[in-house]
């Protein structure tokens, strides 16, 4: 890295860490590949008040995650925005699987990380999805991506203690049943 670079990454970091960065985040959230602080406030306006934003921006954890309600939109979000490179059910294809142990990124273990890569963008085609999917759109997609998870619930760190013990990994054949609906604004997509 050049000296430049070096202290781009130093200034956002502080810039961060004094929360005059971004959309109000109590965490600092890290590009993937350069590890420069992300400017949250480039995202979408629409989506950033809900309280499953507020609640991610605080702790790095999606409260989406496992909630029944909340899947199918995730799922329709995801159809539409991501399974053309990673799959329907994220298996892979241009771009790699989701549903797996493997993650090009181990950060994305964990809901902090995969955030990052999402809004943020990787290496290869995948670019930063911040100006086309809300702060909320982004949570619900990894909602789903974490429910079409194929691996064994000990290597799911993203999933609560509760949420571990009751987990079956996904299999497209397994019928889903019906949940009751989301509450109204509970887990809304964005409306481009």
């Amino acid at each position: 890295m050049n000296r430049k670079t070096i202290l781009r990454i130093a200034l956002g970091s502080l810039l961060g860490a004094v929360g005059t960065w971004g959309a109000q985040a109590a965490l600092t959230f890290n590009n993937t590949v350069t590890g420069e602080v992300l400017d949250l406030s480039h995202g979408l306006p629409e989506g950033r008040d809900t309280p499953a934003v507020k609640t991610f921006l605080e702790t790095g954890n999606n409260p989406y995650n496992e909630n029944a309600s909340c899947l199918p939109v995730g799922a329709e979000i995801f159809l539409s925005a991501c399974s053309g490179c990673h799959g329907h059910v994220a298996e892979g294809k241009i771009g790699p699987g989701l549903n797996d142990d493997y993650w090009t990124y181990p950060k994305n273990t964990t809901d902090k990380g995969l955030f990052e890569t999402v809004f943020g963008g990787a290496q290869g085609q995948m670019g930063p999805q911040y100006g086309s999917l809300s702060l909320n759109d982004i949570l619900l997609v990894m909602a789903w991506v974490r429910h079409v998870y194929t691996g064994p619930p000990g290597g799911a760190e993203w999933l609560s203690e509760d949420q571990r013990r009751a987990f079956k990994p996904y299999s497209s054949a397994r019928v889903e049943t019906a949940q009751a609906p989301a509450e109204p604004g509970q887990c809304r997509a964005a409306v481009n």
